[in-house]
């Protein structure tokens, strides 16, 4: 409860939604040029080709808020490809939420693939198959983390909810701020059935676009303390400081692991033969 104390006696009351400018938000890390902001700062895109990927990150670090992208991934044959879109802190007990969307050869569908890290320890893979195609248009994919709740949604429907069970001995991320990243890369050594699969180099480049970035959150500022949007700042009676899983959400997060999650870490005995990490057994 330390940081999540500090949080509270730190935070300004004070809008910081940022909404939508790639220039303003972001800056593009590595790829040397091919990543591309056009159209006035409201798109950014990625691309891969043979030699390189690309990538960007965000300007600001944030602890706690609603993280929203919509992201068109890309097309056709995009096996061995991998796009990465996740919140993540530094070192080497670094903090991490991730989104990753593993390639696909033509007409099969996308892997979704989930993750939480604390303190550096992941190990808690989640993974779907879309119920849409995500190359024919552009998809809103969201965090909200908040002191009680990680919550994973796609086009605002919740697939995945990671709850804080720190009295439980189960570790939560809430201390460490964390910047917003997303890369495409080559990864077909694993990330198409297994590696079984390799990129198809004559059809690069390949190319994933990003558009209507909205952040609501806590800024974390040099200083230590955290910049608030009012609508869900400490003490506010709704807004995602204070957002769960709706019983609405419940049922649309149970239709989603019924019918198109295809891996779970809560399930997988082989990997943990001294027991299943604890969280799996808390309802």
């Amino acid at each position: 409860m330390k940081g999540f104390l500090f949080l509270l006696l730190t935070c300004s009351l004070v809008v910081v939604a940022s909404a939508g400018n790639f220039y303003q938000d972001f800056d593009i890390t590595w790829g040397d040029g091919r990543a591309k902001i056009p159209d006035n700062g409201h798109l950014l895109t990625l691309s891969l080709d043979k030699a390189s990927g690309s990538g960007f990150q965000s300007k600001s670090e944030y602890l706690f808020g609603k993280i929203d992208m919509q992201i068109k991934l890309v097309p056709g044959n995009s096996a061995g490809t991998v796009t990465a879109y996740y919140l993540s802190s530094q070192g080497p007990t670094h903090d991490e939420i991730d989104f990753e969307f593993l390639g696909n050869l033509s007409g099969d569908p996308y892997t979704l693939h989930t993750n939480v890290f604390t303190q550096g320890k992941g190990n808690r893979e989640m993974q779907f198959k879309l119920w849409f195609d995500p190359t024919e248009d552009f998809h809103t994919y969201s965090i909200l983390w908040n002191p009680g709740h990680v919550i994973f949604m796609v086009d605002g429907t919740p697939i995945r909810d990671f709850r804080n069970l720190e009295s439980k001995g189960v570790a939560f991320p809430k201390d460490q701020p964390m910047r917003i990243y997303s890369s495409l890369w080559d990864a077909d050594d694993w990330a198409t059935r297994g590696g079984l699969v390799k990129t198809d180099w004559s059809k690069a480049p390949f190319v994933a676009s990003y558009r209507n970035f909205k952040a609501d959150a806590c800024v974390a500022s040099s200083s230590g303390a955290s910049k608030c949007a009012s609508n869900g700042a400490p003490g506010s009676n709704n807004g995602w400081w204070n957002q769960e899983v709706d019983s609405t959400g419940q049922e649309r997060m149970k239709w989603v692991q019924k019918n198109y999650m295809i891996y779970n870490y809560c399930n997988d005995f082989k990997r943990f033969p001294q027991g299943l990490p604890p969280e799996c057994s808390i309802a």
